[in-house]
């Protein structure tokens, strides 16, 4: 499938692109870049591809965010890269359809063929209802998947509503074969969402993480995000002070450290395989200050994902230390593996044998050594007793 056909060049009135301009070792430099005078870039070998979303049709309150992508891109060429032999690549914007479903279709078909090349896709720009076309590349490719967002509401909506920025998760839930194993959202903001709406959640066996329990512990994020197929960040979960370029900013929310933090755990795990970065509105953005932040986020999940460590279980366990926990008197039994390359810990859920299909990349899930002392006290830890009830 040739997927240049759904993208257009970068704007460079806006990016300001002058080749020159930037170091060897900068982005914008050494990426491969549709430009309006170049070639479309080759996918054979490449890594990471960007992709820019211009839709924001179904953006409440936040129209502009359609305009994100070029002026990330004017912050982000413009860093140093500090690893060496990478190979990124940048699609240019994407076209928008007709209608937001044929824009919904195209984020299907160019996000598939990308995964399909294990080439990860960094979506920058558009309406959070782009994370429904992402779950749709993973469904068109019949791989379960879990999704990971960080969003200060849940976006759930009514199964009869039509989908918008803040209605889209319904949708996911009530398609038809489903290939969804997990959604967690990290970073909720109580007053923000209704307590039904997280009754519903815990009824539907999904994670949720208040802000306050998460930035109480930011390590414990991490095996939150090592568990994720794809990360979706809107803006709206930053707070204000850090970030201006969202309608729905507020007081509270992730510090610009702890948001970076997050996308660097993204860029370190060896399952997840999409990013996608919505919300941001460059129209509200005072000096490009929420521009660059997100650049920088950019950044950090790649200078992550340059560091991956290749030491899933899943991948070999003579990589790990096995460790085996009998708990409330041999009424459960927990293996657990800590890998010897990065000290990093999971455990595994056992499943019943006709699910291998839909399971077996999920029973192994990545946990802390946190979880192993709650175990090694006789408790059930709590992530091991969520991922168990899905697969029951």
């Amino acid at each position: 499938m040739d997927i240049s056909l759904y993208f257009e060049p970068i704007n460079e009135d806006i990016v300001r692109f002058k080749p020159k301009q930037f170091a060897h070792s900068a982005y914008g430099h050494q990426m491969s870049i549709n430009r309006k005078n170049g070639s479309f870039p080759i996918l054979e070998g490449a890594e990471i591809a960007l992709i820019g979303v211009s839709e924001d049709r179904e953006a409440l309150e936040n129209k502009g965010c359609g305009k994100a992508a070029d002026y990330i891109r004017s912050r982000f060429y413009q860093l140093f890269s500090w690893q060496s032999n990478t190979n990124i690549i940048d699609l240019g914007n994407l076209r928008n359809g007709e209608n937001v479903k044929d824009t919904y279709f195209a984020i299907e078909e160019v996000m598939s063929s990308l995964l399909e090349h294990d080439i990860v896709p960094i979506i920058i720009g558009g309406s959070n209802d782009m994370v429904f076309a992402m779950y749709k590349a993973y469904e068109r490719i019949k791989r379960v998947v879990n999704i990971v967002s960080v969003d200060a509401r849940f976006d759930i909506g009514s199964e009869d509503a039509p989908i918008d920025s803040q209605a889209y998760l319904s949708k996911i839930i009530m398609q038809q074969p489903n290939y969804l194993f997990n959604y967690t959202n990290i970073g909720y903001q109580s007053y923000f969402v209704d307590p039904e709406l997280v009754q519903l959640m815990g009824n539907l066996y999904f994670d949720t993480y208040r802000l306050g329990v998460v930035r109480s512990d930011m390590k414990e994020v991490e095996p939150i995000v090592r568990n994720a197929d794809m990360l979706s960040i809107d803006a709206s979960a930053i707070r204000h002070a850090d970030f201006q370029g969202n309608y729905y900013s507020s007081p509270n929310g992730f510090s610009c450290d702890e948001i970076c933090m997050i996308t660097r755990y993204a860029g370190i795990s060896d399952k997840l395989s999409a990013i996608g970065f919505f919300e941001y509105n460059p129209m509200l953005d005072n000096n490009l200050q929420s521009a660059h932040l997100i650049a920088q986020m950019i950044w950090y999940f790649i200078d992550g994902f340059y560091q991956r460590k290749k030491d899933s279980p899943q991948f070999s366990k003579e990589m790990f230390v096995k460790y085996m926990v009998s708990i409330q008197d041999g009424l459960y039994e927990i293996n657990f593996y800590k890998s010897k390359k990065s000290e990093r810990w999971w455990m595994e859920v056992p499943y019943p044998p006709s699910q291998k299909a839909r399971y077996e990349r999920h029973n192994i899930i990545p946990c802390s050594h946190k979880d192993y002392e709650i175990a090694c006290n006789d408790e059930v830890p709590d992530r091991w007793w969520q991922a168990m009830k899905k697969m029951v």
